[in-house]
């Protein structure tokens, strides 16, 4: 199997904080390679953890990102920031010799998941990071890092230790109690490192980056594609739109990242119910929450609107994502026309809104659909 891009060194930038939904790189990296001579700003309104921002950035296009999600915008803004690993690292230092840690989550799963001085230098940079008044790309990237070095395996060997937690998956949050019978079961204790040793590894990976074009994080934005007032008035100057909507039946973004949304602030906690996001109470019903999507990216003020979707059912869900899709255009009240339909590249990258549910989950098939406003 060829190597994915994902893997090259200069791509490290983008796999700054693993997601389990992130589609692959290769995808919005071919599609916009097409417009090349035409220089267009690119919008996505799903945009995750920033995977079209990246590519449309490596290729020096302006574009813009939005999503429900606090966890995926954070991530996201990443891809949009100057990067400086030593100011992000000093950064990091300033925070945790402050000192200033208060509201440090006692549960038992905190307790398992963190060792105690761990848990500190993590609270203290949160802390503060919570308390600034304006982000910097200084404090965008520390936050994103910070992220993906929340929680995952741990490693054999304490020098290449990538993550700060217990052993945890890297992609999503398992479960307090899940996680709690797992570690007692295992006899598993959190390692005892350091958080700066960690973040160091972390981002002089990225030094190995190709620089990339102007952009700035602000166009990563937290909002509801639904709803017109998510896309400002100066945003609406995009003529691609290259996107990845929730799989029908996909409806926990948040709750799975419950322990990444309690560093950006929320709850120590799972808090379900509280996604904001396309609706899955019934085909028809998400056809027509994911048509105002579509009818929100017609109120672009360029003349040309091509719009590449990939979308996919989750294999559990008997329905055929063909129909969805065009169901969804119609509730548009836009009028489009199809140019394409393929299938996804592999049918191994349609695992990835159904892997993190259970590992014996088969692929999901995707599609990408080429559809533009007549």
């Amino acid at each position: 199997m060829p190597r994915t891009l994902a893997y090259e060194p200069h791509n490290a930038l983008n796999a700054i904080c693993p997601y389990f939904t992130m589609f692959p790189l290769e995808y919005p990296l071919q599609v916009l390679e097409e417009y090349k001579e035409e220089n267009p700003v690119v919008m996505d309104p799903f945009c995750g953890r920033g995977t079209t921002l990246f590519a449309a950035r490596q290729l020096g296009f302006t574009a813009h990102g939005i999503d429900s999600s606090p966890v995926a915008v954070a991530i996201a803004r990443a891809k949009l920031c100057n990067i400086d690993i030593d100011k992000t690292l000093d950064l990091a230092q300033e925070y945790i010799e402050a000192d200033q840690v208060k509201n440090i989550p006692d549960a038992e799963f905190f307790r398992l998941a963190f060792s105690t001085s761990v848990l500190k230098q993590i609270c203290a940079i949160r802390n503060a990071l919570l308390s600034r008044n304006r982000d910097s790309n200084t404090s965008v990237l520390l936050r994103a890092a910070m992220l993906g070095c929340l929680h995952g395996p741990i490693s054999k060997r304490p020098i290449t230790q990538a993550y700060f937690s217990n052993q945890m998956p890297r992609t999503f949050s398992t479960k307090p109690d899940y996680s709690i019978r797992y570690w007692k079961e295992k006899a598993l204790k959190p390692p005892e490192i350091n958080v700066i040793s960690v973040l160091t590894r972390k981002l002089r990976r990225i030094q190995q980056s190709i620089p990339l074009k102007r952009a700035s994080f602000f166009d990563a934005r937290l909002g509801d594609s639904r709803f017109a007032k998510s896309i400002p008035t100066s945003k609406r100057n995009f003529s691609v739109v290259v996107t990845s909507p929730p799989y029908y039946g996909m409806r926990t973004y948040v709750e799975d990242q419950w322990l990444r949304n309690w560093f950006l602030g929320g709850p120590p906690y799972v808090e379900y119910g509280k996604t904001e996001q396309i609706q899955h109470t019934g085909k028809d019903v998400f056809a027509k929450s994911l048509g105002s999507v579509w009818q929100n990216m017609a109120r672009t003020h360029h003349e040309d609107l091509n719009m590449y979707i990939r979308f996919g059912t989750l294999p559990s869900v008997k329905t055929n994502p063909k129909s969805l899709i065009h169901a969804s255009l119609e509730e548009s009240g836009v009028t489009w026309r199809l140019q394409s339909i393929s299938e996804a590249a592999t049918a191994a990258s349609g695992r990835r809104q159904a892997n993190h549910m259970t590992a014996t989950s088969t692929s999901a098939m995707e599609y990408d659909f080429h559809v533009y406003r007549v």
